[in-house]
């Protein structure tokens, strides 16, 4: 699934180091969803059709609504819910098997970031 979702060594990196609070950037653009911390790319989510049902997924994990293109929103998430959130991003959709993992990755990245105490 080459043409949907790209994960950086960064964010690979990032998660490595165990954090209560990121304060990621979701950017949506003329190429698609990109997910940054601190000005560094960690994800990116193509605008194709498998590209944007992904981003979508990666929205949900994050907690926040896709910003409107040109815009960006902000996530504020511990290094858990990301790395579930990256885990979303490699899912290929042509396997009926992702969907049994993606409703696990979103039931954990819910957990993890609590009873929706922040309103999007």
């Amino acid at each position: 699934m080459p043409d949907a979702a790209l994960v950086t060594e960064y964010a690979d990196e990032l998660i490595q180091t165990p954090r209560a609070h990121l304060r990621l950037e979701l950017k949506q653009d003329g190429e698609g969803l990109s997910l940054e911390y601190t000005g560094q790319l960690l994800a990116r989510c193509y605008l194709s059709r498998e590209g944007m049902v992904t981003g979508g997924f990666l929205a949900k994990a994050l907690g926040v609504s896709i910003p409107p293109r040109g815009e960006s929103v902000i996530a504020r998430v511990s290094t858990g819910v990301l790395y579930r959130a990256l885990g979303i991003c490699q899912l290929d959709f042509a396997e009926e098997a992702s969907f049994v993992l993606l409703e696990r990755l979103l039931d954990e990245a819910e957990m993890q970031r609590g009873a929706r105490s922040d309103a999007e």
